[in-house]
């Protein structure tokens, strides 16, 4: 069978998909959490072997680090799905009851998307999440990793897709794409499939986003900025900013830029940069800083750069507005920190700052579905357009309209004969 004969047969079961009880939802992914405990040492040995053939074939080392998957991240993508059962259930929701004229009542719903794309390289741990969180939200899901993962990914999803049927789920409810060849056919399943998610490189989201007329939900880059304020806290500002950089550099939320303010930077550098050294960050920064403190000068590319590794750019500005300028023109408007004690400063800057998430004095690793308390998450989306920022249960849910009358028709609402009485119940 095709991706296009499989993506149509999910499209014409997604309405029983979406039919589905969240018992019968929460029971496949409580048997999901089970046998994927249960089954460890044959995700490990799979994973074993990717990592073996990613060292062979010179995969770059961020790469290797996210398709690396042990049991830590097992018990991570476990306590995601635990998270997600004990999520109250979103789908038919009701959001909105109006009472247009006697008789004549709308009601607006939460449902499912319906079939759902999702192309990710790397990290194992997504195929689980993106899976689970597209079963507690009704939606039929077309699964493709990277080939870098491919054994780990068959593994899992294998594991994943019987224990979602058994539990009484469609059988078209879950499809894992396995061949390179497959995603251009993917891209031109706009019939059938509702949305395109990409994780990925910049030069990958770009290419989905440019070769499909499906619409697409995502962020090509994760370029985070920390400004530190002329009222900042010391105590604060160094953890902040190294466990930004330094927790998990291979992810889009790790921070890449530090604007200081001019007023901070004698306070700020000396203990920052003994804290870089002492972690192995190369610290790239304008003139300023790098003839004080001996690092490499940074260029306008740096500021645009998206690193994934230890590395981060620097610039001193001279003032709040200043920092927020170079956000909005450097950044992705995935997530920016500002690092101060003034409540006025900080809410100007996240007022101001056009980004997903806007935070104050904490890390930019907080960024995730996991940790704002979502289940897991499908990916960031940096757009405005349905859902913003970390995707979980309540972005994979569209809405219908609903409209109970007795005989009413326009004609009557056209000529006078009758009048809207707009009643919100």
């Amino acid at each position: 069978m095709t991706i296009r004969e499989k993506a149509a047969a999910m499209k014409l079961d997604s309405t029983q998909m979406a039919s589905k009880s969240a018992e019968i939802r929460n029971q496949a992914l409580a048997n999901i959490a089970r046998v994927l405990l249960e089954n460890q040492e044959d995700i490990f040995r799979a994973n074993e072997q990717d990592l073996a053939e990613a060292l062979e074939n010179d995969i770059p080392e961020a790469v290797v680090k996210r398709l690396k998957f042990n049991i830590e991240k097992l018990t991570g993508v476990v306590k995601g799905i635990e998270e997600l059962i004990g999520l109250s259930d979103k789908v038919y929701e009701t959001q909105l009851v109006r009472q247009l004229d006697e008789g004549l009542t709308l009601v607006r719903e939460s449902c499912p998307i319906g079939v759902i794309g999702v192309i990710f390289e790397a990290r194992p741990d997504a195929l689980v999440q993106i899976a689970s969180l597209c079963i507690k939200s009704g939606n039929c899901a077309i699964l493709k990793g990277g080939s870098e993962t491919k054994h780990t990914n068959k593994t899992v999803f294998s594991l994943i897709y019987h224990a979602a049927t058994e539990s009484g789920l469609p059988e078209n409810c879950l499809f894992q794409a396995e061949q390179r060849d497959e995603i251009s056919e993917l891209l031109a399943c706009h019939e059938s499939v509702d949305l395109l998610i990409p994780r990925g490189s910049n030069a990958f989201v770009q290419y989905i986003m440019n070769n499909t007329r499906i619409p697409v939900m995502g962020h090509a880059d994760g370029i985070c900025h920390i400004y530190v304020d002329k009222d900042f806290d010391i105590g604060k500002a160094i953890p902040v900013i190294v466990d930004a950089k330094t927790q998990y550099t291979a992810v889009c939320n790790a921070v890449e830029t530090l604007l200081v303010h001019k007023d901070a930077v004698d306070a700020l550098m000396p203990r920052l940069n003994e804290a870089f050294r002492a972690r192995n960050v190369e610290l790239r920064a304008t003139a300023d800083i790098a003839d004080r403190y001996g690092c490499k000068l940074a260029t306008d590319a740096d500021f645009a750069t998206e690193y994934l590794d230890l590395i981060i750019s620097a610039k001193t500005v001279a003032d709040i507005d200043e920092a927020i300028l170079h956000i909005n023109k450097y950044g992705s408007h995935h997530t920016d920190c500002i690092v101060t004690e003034n409540s006025e400063a900080a809410e100007h800057f996240m007022r101001m700052v056009d980004s997903a998430g806007v935070y104050q004095n904490c890390s930019t690793r907080f960024a995730d579905g996991f940790r704002y308390g979502f289940g897991a998450e499908v990916g960031v989306s940096t757009g405005k357009i349905h859902a913003r920022g970390p995707v979980g249960l309540e972005g994979l849910l569209t809405y219908k309209y609903k409209l109970y009358g007795n005989g009413q028709v326009v004609a009557d609402y056209v000529s006078g004969k009758k009048a809207f009485h707009f009643t919100d119940l």
